[in-house]
């Protein structure tokens, strides 16, 4: 399916590794123009290596902390800058650390709140009248399962993610029709972090090898496996197209069917 990105731009935000450098990538090799983003110089620098090979869209790293207000003003300019506007906003950002509610202090859920909503608030903000003067301007936000079931354990998570979806859902109605928001909702992908984590898990004793341990993330899930992280950023790239353009507002499980919510 030919989803009519060629030529168009997208900031693809936490982007120099795991699901955000998925979505960077997908949108890409559909031919879109892509600024990809991160904190470390050498990783990003790797990331637009091989997001450049894996696509023909033209691909642009630049470095800024998610945090940092001017980093996020600079970003935005930059694609501007890069590509003559913007058209696909993706936002993504690290996990807060792990933890129960009594382990964390007032420190934990400032600093979380920062990287999980005020990044995206800062984002939209800037990136907000460039996507309106686009064709088919998107925004898709890239947040956990855990706004719809709570996990153990990640009560930062469970409870600072569901604001970025009350964000989305306010912006599916306030930017329309120029702008179409939406959320992407990833439960486990074999990501850079799952690997370690597995391969971890292996050094320890707990499984006789990788495959093993990544079979064990998948147990329970009614596919029989954890995601891929390009099938989460081919969703990402659908959402981003004209093909998806009746839809509006959603926030999108991708878990493999692993949720017990009926919504």
């Amino acid at each position: 399916m030919d989803l009519e990105l060629e030529g168009t731009s997208a900031l693809v935000t936490a982007s120099s590794s795991g699901l955000g450098k998925a979505s960077a990538e997908a949108l890409a090799r559909e031919g879109a123009h892509v600024v990809v983003n991160g904190r470390d110089e050498e990783r990003l620098a790797e990331a637009v290596e091989e997001i450049d090979a894996a696509g023909d869209g033209e691909v642009v790293g630049v470095q800024g902390d998610l945090t940092e207000k001017e980093d996020i003003e600079h970003l935005v300019e930059r694609t501007v800058e890069e590509f003559g506007g913007i058209d696909t906003l993706v936002t993504s950002a690290g996990g807060p650390p792990s933890g129960a509610f009594m382990d964390t202090d007032d420190e934990d859920w400032y600093q979380a709140f920062d990287l999980l909503v005020m990044s995206a608030v800062r984002t939209v903000r800037a990136a907000a009248p460039h996507l309106k003067e686009s064709d088919q301007g998107t925004m898709t936000f890239v947040t956990s399962r855990s706004v719809k079931e709570a996990i153990d354990s990640l009560v930062l998570s469970n409870s600072v993610r569901m604001a970025v979806i009350g964000l989305e859902k306010t912006l599916s109605k306030e930017l329309a029709p120029e702008v179409r928001s939406n959320a992407v909702l990833p439960g486990p992908h074999e990501t850079s972090r799952i690997e370690d984590l597995v391969e971890q898990a292996v050094d320890r004793g707990d499984y006789e090898d990788y495959e093993e341990g990544l079979a064990d993330w998948g147990d329970g899930i009614p596919v029989g496996r954890i995601g891929d992280p390009m099938e989460l950023g081919d969703t990402v790239a659908f959402l981003s197209s004209p093909k998806s353009s009746y839809i509006n507002g959603v926030a999108l499980p991708i878990e493999g069917g692993a949720g017990a919510s009926n919504l």
